[in-house]
């Protein structure tokens, strides 16, 4: 009545030096499958959005970071970081100054932050001025420093000089008198 098909033999998956093996990945067809066979789609990133890097929660980084890309640190950085998007996560650290567009604060933030909009999320630790247009923070949030709301604008050029008037030159009179 039911004719169960018989399925070819597993192939032996690849093993890593260690003996364990090693699973296929999720997103590509097994080697020798069928054309047929559905495969994932990659998920797209939001429109207007550039690729995320991440440093993971087990690096540590000494140095100066930037770029104009997006950036998320779980890890540590001693450093200034001047990127254009950056979320600092739950485990991430930074200390020194940060510079970005978009800031969300996570974890902990030792320096000056900059940018147009900064959120300071329930997490986050923050000892260090701020400079935003746009601030949030949300209830639970440790937040030490000064706030100032405003432009992040170049200083605007120093006004020229006024001319000074010219004045005539003092005259020198001799109170000695008369020499003999």
């Amino acid at each position: 009545m039911f004719n169960k098909t018989k399925s070819p033999a597993p192939s032996p998956q690849p093993r890593a030096d260690n003996g364990s093996s090693i699973p296929p990945l999720p997103d590509l067809p097994s080697p020798g499958g069928s054309p047929s066979a559905p495969v994932r789609a990659a998920a797209s990133p939001a429109p207007g959005a550039r690729g995320l890097s991440t440093l993971s929660s087990d690096l540590q980084f000494d140095g100066s970071i930037s770029g104009g890309g997006d950036l998320q640190i779980d890890g540590a950085v001693k450093g200034d970081v001047r990127v254009g998007r950056l979320i600092v996560g739950e485990t991430g650290a930074v200390e020194g100054n940060v510079s970005a567009d978009y800031v969300e604060v996570r974890g902990r933030v030792v320096g000056g932050i900059s940018g147009k909009q900064v959120k300071l999320i329930a997490t986050a630790y923050v000892d260090g001025d701020i400079t935003a247009e746009q601030m949030s923070i949300d209830i639970g949030a440790y937040f030490q420093g000064r706030v100032l709301q405003g432009r992040r604008e170049a200083p605007a050029p120093a006004p020229a000089p006024r001319p000074v008037a010219q004045e005539p030159a003092p005259q020198i009179i001799d109170m000695k008198g008369p020499s003999a």
